[in-house]
């Protein structure tokens, strides 16, 4: 049976009950689902056991009138959007209409296709909310704690922190290695707090170029240097009601240091090339690998910015300091490769998983999602063992060659890096881009490698030919 489309669901609100019969009878013809009401009382019952899209009220009615009922149903439903309709229209009653939230103000008589486009418009903007809504709470969920994997002692302390000062202002010094995710954790501490409904506001402080990156975080005015042919107001007023995030802040000049000491102090900002400053209630949230208290004593980091940024610090072990955490981080990747690369889900056995769980983790969870995927990619079985691990993990003391013989018969390095390198390729079809990420090397470094063994197999084809 084929599915309906669903219809519209909207509320005629009218003591008339001719109006309203009239008003409803068109547009059940025009694919809407009509109720009606004859007293702004009986709306507010209906409305409580009803998803309606729209409300369509006259203004003067007996009891609670028109205004009365929009206001009410704007403390309950904000989302829903209210048209008012009245035979004694005045600018004084349309603009407290407004300020009460109507989507719409009408005069009567009106013409039928006239509401009739009025509501549609209101039912497309509720869509649009609804959308938002839905999508918010979706990006949302991304950052929540489930998907922050850990059961560790230290990383348990970091989520009761998290707890602890997300509904505050205060700012966040966030540090840890390279690859342990403190964006995940500043992310976490913006959509757990009450700014949760503003942007989250990310800069990289090491890639932007010293000379733009006070014109990116401040703003600009036109013509305030070359190349700046419009005005920009900047990631802190971009950032304003919600979350600014500056990484790698240990990157920063001493000069920028001194800049963004002021905004911290004054919460003002002034763009370059302006005499005006604006204020900026943006939360900031700082992260780096660095030391920075060493950066202090070496006098490359200001000690006055650094205890302005880590009001509340948090550190981040690093995976080698939580490897009880491998396995529960292992499963995640697992399941999130199934789910993006459409694969049924391969289990790893407990010889290859405690291989994983001795290994120094140089570049952390960044580093061992990155084996995974190559491991859901490569692996053809469904299940993944030692001898599936790369090389690198086999000079560990594991993998195919451990119970070789002879030594001597090993293959040299690279001409096994050339084998696995040419076995990455094949199983992504060729796309350089994917096998350098799989590789965990440059896409410029892949192309380098390729180039060489083409040189070495020309200069071996030149020897044989000369010898011939």
């Amino acid at each position: 049976m084929k599915n309906e489309e669903i219809r519209p669901q909207l509320l005629i609100v009218d003591d008339d009950k001719e109006m309203c019969s009239t008003v409803a009878d068109f547009f059940s013809r025009e694919g809407f689902d009509v109720s009606c009401a004859h007293s702004a009382s009986e709306a507010l019952s209906l409305l409580e056991n009803q998803d309606l899209d729209v409300v369509v009220t006259d203004l003067r009615m007996p009891g609670l009138d028109g205004m009365e009922l929009l206001k009410r149903i704007k403390a309950q439903r904000p989302d829903l959007p209210v048209i008012l309709v009245t035979a004694f229209g005045s600018i004084e009653v349309a603009i407290e209409a407004t300020k009460a939230g109507a989507f719409y103000f009408i005069t009567k008589p009106f013409k039928l296709r006239e509401l009739h486009t009025l509501v549609t418009k209101a039912c497309e903007q509720r869509r649009l909310i609804l959308e938002n809504e839905r999508l918010r709470k979706q990006v949302q969920g991304q950052y929540d704690f489930e998907n922050i994997v850990g059961r560790s002692k230290a990383m348990r302390e970091i989520f009761r922190l998290i707890d602890l000062v997300a509904s505050s202002s205060s700012n966040v010094l966030i540090t840890g290695e390279s690859g342990t995710g403190k964006e995940l954790i500043a992310r976490a501490l913006h959509y757990r707090s009450r700014r949760a409904n503003g942007p989250f506001v990310p800069v990289n402080c090491s890639a932007i170029p010293e000379g733009l990156l006070e014109s990116e975080l401040f703003g600009h005015t036109r013509g305030a240097f070359t190349g700046a042919y419009t005005s920009r107001k900047g990631l802190f007023l971009e950032a304003n009601d919600g979350t600014l995030f500056l990484d790698e802040i240990g990157d920063l000049s001493l000069g920028l240091q001194a800049k963004l000491l002021r905004v911290l102090q004054d919460r003002m900002v002034r763009p370059v090339g302006s005499n005006k400053a604006y204020p900026t209630n943006a939360r900031i949230i700082a992260a780096t690998h660095r030391d920075l208290k060493a950066m202090v004593r070496e006098g490359l980091f200001r000690e006055d910015l650094y205890y302005r940024l880590s009001v509340i610090p948090i550190r981040i072990p690093s995976l080698s300091e939580r490897p009880e955490d491998i396995p529960l981080l292992v499963d995640h990747f697992l399941r999130k490769c199934a789910s993006t690369m459409g694969k049924p889900l391969k289990r790893i056995t407990p010889r290859a998983m405690a291989v994983l769980q001795r290994r120094k983790w140089e570049g952390n969870v960044r580093e061992l999602e990155n084996i995974v995927e190559r491991l859901v990619v490569l692996t053809q079985s469904d299940t993944i063992d030692v001898d599936d691990l790369p090389f690198a993990f086999m000079a560990e003391g594991e993998g195919l060659f451990k119970n070789v013989a002879n030594p001597e018969e090993l293959p040299p390095l690279e001409v096994v890096e050339r084998r696995y390198v040419e076995q990455v390729l094949e199983a992504t079809s060729g796309n350089k881009e994917r096998a350098a990420k799989i590789l965990g090397i440059n896409r410029r470094t892949l192309y380098r490698m390729q180039e060489r063994w083409k040189k070495q197999a020309t200069d071996t084809l030149k020897k044989v030919s000369s010898k011939g």
